[in-house]
């Protein structure tokens, strides 16, 4: 099958979330999802959700999965809210344990904080499948830019989270906790085995220079042709030695303290303390 796939493009987070349609139904899945953040004020919006949301309901769709391709460190997810207003069941790879166990530590977590994968409904392995609908979802593991990362191809259709962006922008960053420029170039090569004409929906677009417009569709060939750092054969070695060196000189996403506490929680935010509060960590001289 072919999915109907609609864009929503978050600028202040330069995010796209995708809602993924039976061609021939009602069924959906809403594909990482933003929930606006100030990060100055410490306060929250759903101003991107709910565009997804009147598009659901606008359309008369049935959410069967909210799905994260990873825990994203530049945005926080709207999952918990999607959840509540549409219903739906939040999926993630199942090497999110890795994930909470890594920031469980970073951010002194403590017991409360379970560090199983609980928070979510599902936990995907490479190979499993999911169904949304009539239509048949696939899993493949791609990590590199975190563990945990995976690519939800959908009949035609792959959403590769931050493993790929547009060809003129090339790949992700490697340098998280538990990232690998290794992992991600065999994962690449997993996505681009997938034939020609897949279309590739991408998690990001920050407009390579001479690019006047955001984009974020375009095809394994393209990729496998043109991608900047990985296109038209670029070997193994080349490209760890040139994702180590640009990475080097990348600073820290501005969400990311706030964006990698709330998404290890399956988009829920930290405990209340004794106040009724919630706070986000800040931990010092440690990423």
């Amino acid at each position: 099958m072919s999915p109907d796939v609609t864009a929503f493009f978050d600028e202040a987070t330069n995010t796209v979330s995708y809602v993924a349609c039976e061609p021939e139904g009602s069924a959906c899945a809403i594909i990482d999802s933003v929930l606006d953040y100030n990060q100055a004020a410490g306060r929250t919006d759903t101003k991107s959700a709910d565009k997804i949301i009147a598009f659901i309901k606008g359309h008369d769709l049935k959410v069967a999965w909210i799905l994260e391709s990873h825990v994203h460190a530049d945005h926080l997810s709207a999952a918990p809210y999607l959840q509540d207003q549409l219903g739906g069941k939040i999926g993630i790879g199942d090497q999110i344990t890795v994930i909470q166990n890594t920031f469980g530590k970073i951010f002194n977590e403590g017991t409360r904080f379970q560090r199983d994968g609980s928070q979510f409904d599902a936990l995907f392995k490479d190979g499993d499948s999911l169904h949304i609908g009539q239509m048949r979802g696939d899993v493949l593991h791609t990590p590199g830019h975190t563990p945990a990362c995976l690519t939800y191809v959908i009949g035609d259709a792959a959403f590769v989270g931050d493993t790929l962006f547009m060809p003129d922008f090339g790949t992700a960053r490697c340098d998280f906790p538990g990232g690998s420029a290794e992992d991600l170039y065999n994962s690449i090569q997993k996505i681009l085995a997938l034939p020609d004409e897949t279309r590739i929906f991408v998690g990001h677009d920050y407009k390579a220079p001479g690019r006047d417009e955001f984009a974020w569709e375009t095809t394994v060939g393209e990729q496998k042709a043109l991608n900047v750092h990985v296109g038209a054969g670029k070997p193994l070695e080349d490209f760890v030695t040139m994702r180590t060196e640009r990475d080097a000189k990348l600073g820290m996403p501005k969400l990311i303290l706030p964006s990698i506490q709330t998404n290890m929680r399956a988009g829920q935010m930290p405990e209340p303390e004794d106040n009724g509060t919630r706070y986000f960590k800040v931990p010092i001289d440690t990423l």
